[in-house]
C-alpha cells in the first residue's frame, strides 16, 4: 500500500503545476549561486589583498550578519520593501516615481533577500582559498612578463577554484532548501519546491508526495553539483594544458 502511494505520489511530480515550481526552483537557486559568486570574488579578491587591519575589518563587517536572527533580517526587509516602506518613500520624495512601487511579494523581492543572506557563504570560502595561495607565484609571474590580467586567470583563478567549488555548492544547496525567504518575501506568488514540501508534511499531511518531492529533488540537485564539478574540472585541465 506504501509502494501503490509512493507511485501515486512521484507520478503527481510530473503535473505542470510542479514542473513550473520546480523549474523556478532551479532558475531562482541558480540565478542566486551565480549573483553571490559576481558580488564575492571581487570583495573576498580585495579582502585577501588588503592590510591587517582591513582583512580584521572587512570579515567582521561580512560575518556581522551572522549576529542577528535570520528572522529578523529577513523580516528588515519588508520594511523596506512594502508600499509604505523606506524604498518607496525615498523615491517619492525625491520625485523619481509617483505612485509607490510593488516591490514586496515579487521574484525580485526573494532573489534579492537570497543574495543578501547567503552572501557570506560565498564570501569566505573564496577568502580562504585566495588566502591560502602561494603569492611568490604572482611574483614570478610579473618578473616573466605576464599581465595582471594573465597572471589572474592563469594562477590566482584556479588557484581559488576549491573555494569556489564550496561556495557555490553552499549556496546552491542552502537556496533550494529555504522557504522562509519566499514565504516573507514572496508572499502567495512566488512558490519554491522547499515550500511545496513544507505544506505536505506540515499542512496537507501527504507525506508520500511529501516524501517523493523531498528525493526527486534531492537527486536532480546531486546530479546538477556534479555536473558543475566536472565543468570546474575540465575548465582547470583546460587551464594546465594551455599552461604546459
Amino acid at each position: 500500500m506504501s509502494s501503490l502511494s509512493a507511485s501515486k505520489a512521484t507520478r503527481r511530480f510530473f503535473d505542470p503545476l510542479y514542473i513550473g515550481i520546480y523549474w523556478d526552483t532551479l532558475v531562482l537557486s541558480v540565478l542566486t549561486t551565480v549573483i553571490c559568486l559576481i558580488v564575492s570574488y571581487p570583495l573576498a579578491y580585495y579582502i585577501s589583498n588588503a592590510s591587517p587591519r582591513i582583512q580584521t575589518w572587512g570579515l567582521i563587517l561580512i560575518t556581522v550578519p551572522f549576529w542577528i536572527n535570520f528572522l529578523i533580517r529577513t523580516y528588515a526587509w519588508v520594511l523596506l520593501l512594502r508600499t509604505q516602506g523606506v524604498v518607496n518613500s525615498l523615491l517619492l520624495d525625491w520625485g523619481w516615481i509617483s505612485e509607490p512601487l510593488q516591490l514586496l511579494y515579487t521574484k525580485g523581492a526573494v532573489l534579492l533577500g537570497m543574495v543578501y543572506n547567503f552572501i557570506p557563504f560565498m564570501v569566505l570560502p573564496i577568502y580562504v582559498a585566495l588566502e591560502q595561495m602561494d603569492k611568490r607565484l604572482l611574483d614570478a609571474a610579473a618578473d616573466l612578463g605576464a599581465s595582471r590580467w594573465r597572471a589572474f586567470r592563469h594562477i590566482t583563478l584556479p588557484q581559488s577554484k576549491s573555494g569556489i567549488m564550496t561556495g557555490c555548492i553552499l549556496v546552491y544547496v542552502s537556496t533550494t532548501g529555504m522557504f522562509v525567504v519566499t514565504d516573507i518575501l514572496g508572499g502567495a506568488k512566488s512558490a519554491m519546491i522547499s515550500n511545496i514540501i513544507q505544506a505536505q508534511f506540515l499542512g496537507a499531511r501527504n507525506w508520500p508526495f511529501g516524501a517523493a518531492l523531498s528525493v526527486i529533488f534531492v537527486i536532480t540537485s546531486l546530479v546538477l553539483i556534479m555536473l558543475f564539478n566536472r565543468a570546474m574540472q575540465a575548465r582547470h585541465q583546460r587551464v594546465k594544458e594551455g599552461r604546459a
